[in-house]
């Protein structure tokens, strides 16, 4: 029987930023795996280090030290390249503000990378149609994001996110500007993308009430990533 490996993990991971004299230590020493078909959350308040780790993840940022490997391969000695066949195959990314082009339908910001990645026109229609279902919008395809809510609009931003079918979703606080009934819809659509897809979620947020849907829950504070599942179970029960 065949092993199966991680989808991404880090090995000591440091990043280390020079204000004027002083040394501050975002990331210290963090090492995570993150399994296909997982939903991990990451908890942690405002400036603890949950965002330079996605980057880091994204091969947005480089850490100062440790490494990072995407599918058993070093992210650090990959060309420029091989980052960017990554970041449109293998990677969908979900931000706390939507990102939607405000003069494209819903239908066109989802089909846009598919676009960009060159795919045939039926394919596109085929893939664009799918991902809008998944999210539960296909029958808003038309409208423009000034025609939607913003639980719609994060919905659309999720399809757009998962068109190109990547295994792993990276979302950074993807409910902060959501009231709690959407943020826990799209936690809820999260869950139900990592069952039925078999996509794996790593997303940070600081709403420790959505915890209870994750697989694992981590804290990140100081730079520092702790294991913190018990917390999402204090909210199961």
């Amino acid at each position: 029987m065949s092993r199966v490996l991680p989808l991404i993990s880090t090995i000591d991971l440091w990043r280390t930023y020079q204000l004027g004299s002083e040394e501050i230590n975002a990331l210290r020493g963090v090492n995570m795996t993150v399994m296909p078909g997982q939903f991990i959350a990451v908890v942690g308040r405002s400036g603890s280090g949950k965002t330079t780790l996605l980057n880091i993840l994204a091969g947005l940022d480089k850490p100062t030290s440790g490494q990072v490997l995407f599918e058993n391969r070093d992210i650090a000695a990959m060309n420029e390249h091989d980052l960017t066949e990554i970041r449109r195959h293998k990677i969908g990314f979900v931000f706390q503000s939507f990102g939607l082009l405000p003069l494209l339908s819903a239908f066109e910001n989802v089909e846009l990378p598919l676009r960009i990645a060159g795919v045939r026109t039926r394919e596109r229609e085929e893939r664009t149609r799918d991902a809008l279902e998944i999210v539960g919008l296909w029958g808003r395809a038309k409208h423009r994001p000034y025609e939607l809510s913003g639980g719609e609009q994060q919905r659309v931003a999720i399809a757009r996110a998962v068109v190109n079918n990547p295994p792993l979703i990276l979302a950074d606080e993807p409910t902060g500007e959501l009231d709690s009934t959407n943020a826990r819809a799209i936690f809820g659509l999260f869950k139900e993308m990592v069952l039925k897809q078999g996509i794996s979620v790593l997303s940070a947020t600081h709403d420790s009430t959505l915890l209870a849907m994750a697989d694992e829950v981590k804290e990140i504070r100081d730079g520092h990533l702790n294991d913190a599942t018990d917390l999402g179970q204090r909210y199961r029960d």
